[in-house]
Formats: structure tokens, sequence, C-alpha cells
């Protein structure tokens, strides 16, 4: 009885494992098979992108240095920006110390923040096909360079002044009660000075925009007129 059993028992085994094979292969053959609207929309992004990125490495050096190198001349205004400011508000608190510990990180996170938050809100969705519209893409870059290239440097030089002021007494800071005030009034004549300085951000950050955006203008015309199979659909 044990044999028979067990030859039953490893058939049925068998046939359930039979099963279990036959309908997995069905799932993946339907998985394969799936074509919804979702997956065709992440393989034509994934198409445009690598057609984008063909045409980009065919544009004129100055095109391409322009696209790529563009933001640093834009991070390089906000590290002045920030210098700038590191120096008006060491003049107003008095402070005679550290100069070099304070210039560093206003020269350094401003660059950095500039050059990351550019390409990731103008650059990045440019050039990846998601950012067709040439005003948004003029007044995200003039943005960026106004708010992170000229305010953003300024108010990270008041933290750093200000404890720098509160380290070596060099002025005397007032209570939390009337900080904010006294901060507001500081500040005013450093955001005379720098209006020029953000200004000149916010025009670099228009022009960058505007010159990128006719660079990829000019790539899709390139794509619509060519007559490779693989060119994007309108």
């Amino acid at each position: 009885m044990a044999a028979p059993m067990g030859r039953a028992w490893g058939g049925r085994s068998h046939v359930v494992g039979g099963g279990s094979d036959s309908n997995f292969k069905m799932t993946g053959r339907e998985f394969l098979e799936l074509d919804s609207p979702q997956q065709r929309l992440i393989l034509e992004r994934f198409k445009r992108m690598e057609i984008i990125q063909k045409m980009f490495n065919e544009l004129p050096k100055a095109d391409q240095n322009l696209c790529n190198h563009g933001k640093y001349f834009l991070a390089a205004n906000s590290s002045l920006c920030g210098l700038a400011a590191n120096n008006f508000f060491r003049s107003i608190l008095h402070v005679r110390k550290a100069t070099v510990v304070s210039a560093i990180p206003m020269a350094v996170i401003p660059f950095l923040s500039t050059a990351a938050i550019y390409e990731a809100f103008v650059y990045d969705p440019l050039f990846s096909g998601q950012l067709n519209c040439e005003v948004c893409a003029v007044i995200r870059g003039g943005l960026v360079g106004a708010v992170v290239g000229g305010f953003y440097p300024i108010f990270l030089a008041i933290p750093l002044n200000g404890s720098l002021a509160a380290r070596y007494m060099s002025t005397p800071l007032p209570g939390k009660e009337n900080l904010l005030r006294y901060w507001l009034t500081t500040s005013q004549p450093v955001f005379r000075k720098m209006g020029l300085g953000i200004l000149v951000q916010a025009l670099t950050g228009l022009y960058l925009a505007t010159k990128q955006h006719g660079i990829y203008i000019k790539m899709l015309l390139q794509m619509n007129s060519s007559r490779d199979p693989e060119e994007l659909p309108e």
C-alpha cells in the first residue's frame, strides 16, 4: 500500500506542479503582452530622451558648451553675490575675525545650490522633453537666477554673520523679542546694495533659459525634418 500511495502522491504532485508552471507561463505571457497607456508613455519618454541625447551630441560645440556649462556661470555669479553680501554684513556688524572661515561657505554653498537647482528645474526638464513651453522655461530660469542666485546668498549671510557677531561680541545683539525687527532693519541696506546683483542674476537666468530653449527647439526641428524611422511622433 505504501508504494501505490507514494506513486499516487508523486503523480498528484507532478500534476499540481505542472499546473503551476503552466499558470506561471500564462501569467508571464500576459505580463509581456500587457500594453497599457502608462507603459507606452514610459517607453516613448525613454525613446525621446535617447533621440534628444543623440541629436545633442551632434550640435556645434558652442551650443553644447552653453547647455553644459551655462549653469556654472550663473553659479559663479551666485558665489560673488554671497561674498559681497558677506562683506556687507561683516562691515555692518563690525566683524573683523574669521574672514576665511566665513568666506568659504558663502562662496561654495551658493555655487552648488544654484547649479543643482538650475539643472533640476530648468535643464533636465527641458532636455528630457518635459518642459516644452518657452515662457515656462524662461520664467523658471529667471526665478532660479533671482531667488537662488541673488536672494539666497543674502539670507544665508544673515545667520552666519549673526553667529560670528555673537561669538566675538563685535556688536550687541537684541533679545529674541526684537530679533526679527533688528535683522529686517540691518538687512535693508544690504538688499539695496545687492539690488544690481540680483537683477544681473535674474537677467542671466532668463538669458540662459532662452538660449537653451532655442537650442532645444533647433533639435526638435532637426528631428522632425529627419527621415530616420526612429524619429519622434508629433
